[in-house]
């Protein structure tokens, strides 16, 4: 599984992000410009020390994601898509896709990829969630559609993706 960040601004949602991502075995990949720079103290205090458990790939544009995985499903997560991110069936090879935390996605992705964009419901007062919040909601709910395979479920063994605790 896949989470991408395009144009994250705020390291510290980028490093909860990443501890996610180390806890889960799900690759980071973060797409320029960054809003801030890798070696941020707070990017790597909201990462504590799980830095180094995480896979990340460092792409120039999202073009170049769309190109390097080509025939790989994406999803959008935005508050304008008409879908519920839990109406999704997710693959283990999904990607999760998030825009900055002041402006979203752009429009012109999103127009091109209307049938793939997915929302988080929330009351209608509400503009959004925090990012790191929105990333960790789906990003759960893909891990359980595929039976939170490789990761520790009772908290003394691992769930090998059967629908057992074992």
């Amino acid at each position: 599984m896949h989470i991408v960040l395009v144009e994250p601004e705020i390291p510290g949602n980028t490093g909860n992000i990443a501890r996610l991502c180390a806890g889960t075995g799900i690759d980071l990949h973060l797409v320029r410009p960054l809003g801030f720079s890798t070696d941020d103290r707070h990017l790597k205090r909201a990462g504590l020390d799980y830095w180094h458990l995480v896979k990340i790939h460092y792409h120039d544009s999202f073009a170049d994601v769309q190109k390097q995985y080509k025939g790989y499903p994406f999803y959008f997560c935005t508050t304008k898509a008409a879908h519920a991110y839990s109406d999704i069936v997710y693959t283990s090879d999904s990607f999760l896709v998030f825009g900055k935390e002041t402006a979203g996605l752009p429009e012109a992705l999103l127009a091109a990829n209307e049938k793939y964009t997915i929302r988080i419901p929330m009351h209608a007062g509400a503009r959004s969630l925090n990012l790191s919040n929105a990333v960790a909601v789906v990003a759960y709910e893909a891990l359980r559609q595929n039976s939170f395979a490789n990761l520790r479920i009772n908290g003394s063994g691992y769930h090998g993706g059967s629908d057992t605790n074992e």
